[in-house]
């Protein structure tokens, strides 16, 4: 008979308090240990991305999935998309927005750039470079900012945009 390990199931856990459960409390870590972290997935992502993804397109073209393929390349523009509001939050905050105290910020790592454009858009805090952008995204898909809000996302603090 095997020994079981004093692990409980953690059904209990969901999105919101799992960091609280298993993430350390204190949010901030050494700039060497944060930069050595992301040059370690830098590299990883510049060397693994292009193998998992022509791996990906292959098997799905070859196996004739075109619906699996195209939810495929949809959850990696999500993906991009997050990631680019992380990265990008400063220039997208100074050149996309006019600051006031309705504007919505960029830099939630949770929340697409599309998102964010539809809730600004909203509130009337796009700049003139963001409402040629959301116009583009509109002639790609018709009220794409729009629908894209994610009202989940609570307002993202804007002490983070201006630091």
């Amino acid at each position: 008979m095997k020994k079981q390990i004093g692990l409980t199931p953690c059904y209990f856990l969901n999105r919101k308090n799992t960091k609280k459960y298993f993430m350390d409390k204190n949010e901030t870590m050494p700039l060497y240990k944060s930069c050595l972290l992301f040059l370690v997935a830098l590299l990883l992502l510049v060397t693994t991305a292009p193998f998992g993804f022509i791996y990906a397109i292959i098997k799905q073209t070859m196996i004739k999935q075109t619906h699996s393929l195209s939810v495929y390349l949809l959850e990696l523009a999500l993906a991009l998309d997050n990631l680019g509001n992380a990265l990008m939050q400063h220039v997208l905050n100074d050149a996309l927005l006019i600051k006031n105290e309705q504007t919505y910020y960029f830099g939630n790592k949770l929340e697409t750039i599309s998102s964010v454009i539809g809730k600004n858009y909203k509130t009337g805090t796009l700049s003139y470079l963001g409402l040629r952008l959301n116009a583009f995204l509109h002639w790609i898909d018709a009220n794409h900012a729009l629908n894209s809000i994610n009202y989940d996302i609570k307002r993202w603090k804007a002490h983070r945009a201006n630091t």
